[in-house]
């Protein structure tokens, strides 16, 4: 066991660990921005805007990496803008793990803060605005911390979806062991040649990983909701 865990490239954890904490982050400032938007509009752009963004959540990933693909490729315009004018490639390199798995975690950042927001007590930010609170300072001293269960739930999630990110990922960024290989891609890979031994190793870490977020995330629901019992 010492031997199989001392030989194991561990790289494929690094880059899933990276990926899921950069794309969770993204997702969580893009995500509250979106939300709020949605939440001020009316309800025909909202039902609109809503379903565009949560598409990623009810498409295949599959379908969404050709989407990307489509979109980043060097042999489309944007692509070969990118390229061309900033040196930006998207395609096979990490920073297309980060952009599948962000497209695929950001509707579960998004819709959770979403309905965070709307469940806020309305006379909280009237009463803000009668003691001559900015609408910033409203938004961060009342609005975010109501919202707090909601957002954390929604990052946690956000997060959880990008590590395991792989329909999308294979397709935007490839598996390059080192670069771009995730633990999911590491999992197809070597079931594959027939090493079970691997695969098996790498599913328990997913499901220890796993197993700890939603643990994190149900500890801290728990808590808020003891205090607002005692409340």
């Amino acid at each position: 066991m010492i031997t199989f865990l001392s030989e194991l490239d561990w790289s494929p954890l690094l880059i899933s660990l990276k990926t899921g904490v950069v794309a969770a982050a993204i997702s969580f400032f893009l995500g509250i921005f979106t939300a709020r938007k949605v939440v001020k509009a009316g309800p025909k752009v909202k039902a609109v805007v809503d379903g565009f963004l949560t598409l990623p959540l009810v498409l295949p990933p599959t379908v969404a990496g050709f989407f990307l693909l489509l979109l980043f490729s060097t042999r489309r315009p944007f692509g070969s803008m990118l390229y061309g004018t900033f040196g930006i490639k998207v395609v096979q390199t990490w920073l297309g793990c980060i952009a599948a798995a962000t497209v695929i975690s950001f509707p579960l950042m998004y819709r959770n803060a979403r309905a965070a927001f709307e469940q806020i007590d309305v006379n909280l930010v009237y009463a803000a605005r009668t003691l001559g609170m900015s609408e910033t300072r409203i938004f961060w001293r009342v609005i975010m911390p109501a919202a707090s269960p909601g957002i954390v739930s929604g990052t946690i999630l956000a997060f959880a979806r990008a590590l395991g990110e792989y329909g999308a990922t294979s397709m935007l960024a490839g598996n390059i062991p080192g670069k771009t290989g995730t633990i999911s891609q590491k999992i197809a890979m070597v079931i594959q040649n027939g090493d079970y031994a691997t695969a098996g190793f790498w599913v328990l870490v997913v499901m220890i990983i796993a197993f700890v977020i939603v643990l994190v995330m149900n500890l801290l629901t728990s808590r808020h909701m003891k205090n607002v019992h005692r409340y």
